[in-house]
């Protein structure tokens, strides 16, 4: 089923790019400034294997013509460690590398984006998250803390006259920082890597 996400991420930039001019000319004074935006990960909602419960909201700020900055406040849980990449790695979903129940995570992140030429731009999010972790009975066991940093490269493509618009894009994701997990968890995190490729697929719409 992920793998299916991202194949309808890449459909989507081949056949969005029609207007890939996403950088605003130094004579447009008429751009609209906010917007407000999420990811395709909601669809991993639909997964029938360890569905995240995921939810994220953007709400963002073009400081110049070049310069951007939002909010991201992101929700999800994992029953798996998140060095498990899912779109590579057969071993996603495998009933021996499952955390004895699961963490769910809240953050509230900063993005900064930085457009390079037309609609191509570098991003980096720094997102600190709290966790709540639980057994299989949905028990609580223990809390934690994490620093969940993205670095991207992506495309901005605007669409229906700039009212909205789509941002595909490449990048590697994890763990800057991250507290002690309680026994059972922390045996089968230590397995895997901290960081990982990540797709992405942001939407938004301006205003």
């Amino acid at each position: 089923m992920q793998k299916n996400f991202l194949l309808i991420g890449f459909i989507l930039m081949m056949t969005c790019t029609l207007n890939v001019n996403a950088q605003y000319a130094k004579t447009d004074s008429t751009y609209k400034k906010c917007f407000v935006g999420s990811t395709l990960f909601l669809l991993g909602n639909l997964s029938t294997t360890n569905p995240p419960g995921f939810a994220q909201l953007n709400l963002g700020y073009r400081l110049t013509r070049r310069d951007v900055i939002s909010l991201e406040l992101i929700t999800w849980k994992h029953a798996w460690p998140l060095g498990i990449n899912p779109f590579y790695n057969k071993s996603y979903g495998k009933p021996e590398e499952k955390f004895p129940g699961y963490i769910r995570e809240y953050g509230i992140g900063l993005a900064y984006q930085r457009y390079l030429w037309k609609g191509l731009y570098v991003a980096v999010h720094a997102m600190p998250m709290w966790q709540t972790f639980k057994n299989d009975k949905g028990d609580k066991v223990g809390s934690g803390f994490i620093i969940f940093n993205t670095y991207r490269v992506g495309f901005h493509v605007k669409l229906l006259k700039d009212r909205f618009f789509i941002e595909p894009s490449l990048g590697v994701a994890g763990r800057a920082y991250y507290s002690k997990m309680p026994a059972g968890f922390k045996e089968q995190d230590d397995k895997w890597p901290k960081w990982t490729p990540e797709p992405g697929l942001h939407f938004g719409y301006n205003f």
